[in-house]
């Protein structure tokens, strides 16, 4: 990836991931900085190969089974640690607009019948920086406290920081 952090690796990594969950509604929204372009990030996000090093926790390989990033695409990948357990998710994409948007739907297959509907929208800010914020509507509050229990939170802030080190160049493994 090209571009160089706007502030040095230590600021770099103190972008962090805002990550709200509002009492009594399905819903979690988030927000996250990142000292690249806006292009840069969503090329992350459209390029299975680039994908892969970055989605989710730290310790877990994946592996991109299917990556149809136009509008009506799909998209199924599966992670594992190593010990042969696998977990598969899998989606839709519905609108999408380079550098900007995506309009997406997202199961984990291990929770059958919860699928989220995903928005992703990506900023420029001054300085080739960038800003992604998003929203994740699951079908009922249940189903997000129990994404929530599971480690959403830390699996999204882990691949999040492994994608800056990607566009920074370090190994995101």
């Amino acid at each position: 990836m090209s571009g160089h952090p706007a502030n040095g690796w230590e600021d770099m990594m103190a972008n962090v991931l805002k990550l709200n969950n509002p009492e009594a509604l399905p819903y979690s929204e988030y927000e996250r900085e990142f000292d690249y372009p806006a292009a840069e990030v969503f090329r992350a996000h459209a390029d299975p190969e680039l994908y892969r090093l970055w989605i989710g926790p730290r310790g877990l390989t994946t592996r991109i089974e299917e990556h149809d990033y136009t509008s009506g695409g799909s998209f199924r990948f599966v992670q594992h640690r190593g010990d042969g357990i696998e977990h598969a998710f899998r989606g839709i994409f519905h609108s999408l607009r380079d550098n900007e948007f995506i309009l997406n739907t997202f199961e984990y297959e291990g929770y059958p019948d919860v699928v989220t509907l995903e928005y992703t929208t990506f900023e420029d800010l001054p300085g080739g920086r960038s800003r992604l914020t998003g929203r994740s509507v699951f079908p009922d509050l249940t189903s997000r406290d129990r994404y929530l229990s599971d480690g959403m939170e830390t699996g999204m802030s882990e691949g999040y920081d492994r994608l800056e080190e990607l566009l920074a160049g370090v190994a995101a493994v």
